[in-house]
């Protein structure tokens, strides 16, 4: 066990690394590798905790993810540079805006400075905060989970703080929304849609 855990987060760098890099495969265009669209969803006794995300916002002030215990939570990973990242932004909006009373969306910047990502968050109306990450350091995090194989990625976690879906690749409404409303009547909350 000693071996392995440090064996996976390697694997898990390298795997990050080489889906940023943009080199050389055919699922490779603009800057970014694609994925195959592969939606996660983890039964509740599996679920792993959702690791402490912590830094500043695009403004430069503290952000957490301990601010929203007890909230189901939407984390995108996401680029201003990226395509699909662009074609997605509508609809993480959508939902953001409709279920603005019981989850909280946060957003991971990778690769962006703070005024490209302040720029395409104007553009697509986004108001919910976003983490400056660009190292790429936060997403890593999640190597003991649900690690991050793409951009965009986004991540599910639960009332009770588990990561509870990942979804690699552009999000899609219904199924975006489908698993927020299943995590909301897990938690007996209401929903937005």
């Amino acid at each position: 066990m000693r071996i392995l855990r440090p064996l996976l987060a390697v694997l898990a760098c390298l795997a990050v690394v080489a889906g940023c890099s943009g080199a050389g495969n055919s699922g490779s265009t603009g800057g970014y590798v694609s994925s195959d669209g592969t939606v996660t969803v983890v039964d509740p006794d599996d679920r792993e905790k959702l690791p402490e995300l912590s830094g500043t916002d695009l403004d430069g002030d503290p952000l957490s993810t301990d601010d929203f215990t007890g909230t189901v939570m939407v984390i995108n990973v996401w680029g201003s540079w990226c395509p699909p990242c662009r074609a997605e932004a509508p609809v993480l909006k959508e939902l953001s805006d409709a279920y603005a009373d019981d989850v909280q969306f946060l957003g991971i910047v990778n690769r962006s400075k703070d005024a490209a990502a302040e720029a395409f968050n104007q553009t697509y109306g986004i108001t919910y905060p976003s983490f400056s990450d660009e190292g790429g350091g936060l997403e890593l995090r999640f190597v003991d989970s649900l690690p991050s194989q793409a951009i965009p990625t986004t991540w599910v976690i639960d009332a009770e703080g588990r990561v509870a879906a990942r979804i690699l690749d552009e999000v899609d409404a219904s199924t975006l929304g489908g698993i927020i409303d299943d995590l909301l009547a897990e938690s007996g909350a209401e929903g937005g849609s």
